[in-house]
């Protein structure tokens, strides 16, 4: 019924924000309508829209109750270490969640919102 998606972030310097997602995170840009928007393929259908926050925005960095996780395509350890070679800072170490089938690396964009990396070790049938 439904597949892919956008998820809007707010930014406060659109050029910062795509240069992070592009260039630091390595993600794609599909289309940029000046400083109004800027879409980010994310993969899998999903993109992000990167959008100038306004009056009646949220206001960049307060989340929300939102956080937007990627799913590593290499080992947990070698992408923190790449991003943190390109400037990235992480709150702190790569955790385990209680059973243990997924790495959880917890970070932010320039604007202060709140993104993680994810790896999962599950290795049963796809969910």
């Amino acid at each position: 019924m439904l597949r892919g998606g956008t998820t809007t972030i707010y930014v406060a310097d659109m050029d910062r924000a795509v240069d992070f997602y592009t260039k630091t995170l390595g993600l794609t840009q599909t289309y940029r309508a000046g400083n109004e928007w800027c879409a980010v393929d994310a993969g899998n259908g999903m993109q992000l829209g990167l959008h100038p926050a306004g009056e009646r925005s949220p206001k960049p960095g307060s989340n929300g109750g939102t956080i937007v996780g990627f799913n590593v395509t290499a080992p947990m350890d070698d992408v923190v270490s790449g991003l943190r070679a390109k400037g990235v800072r992480f709150k702190g170490p790569i955790v385990d969640d209680a059973n243990g089938s997924i790495r959880l690396a917890f970070f932010s964009d320039p604007d202060g919102n709140d993104l993680y990396l994810c790896e999962s070790k599950w290795q049963g049938p796809a969910h």
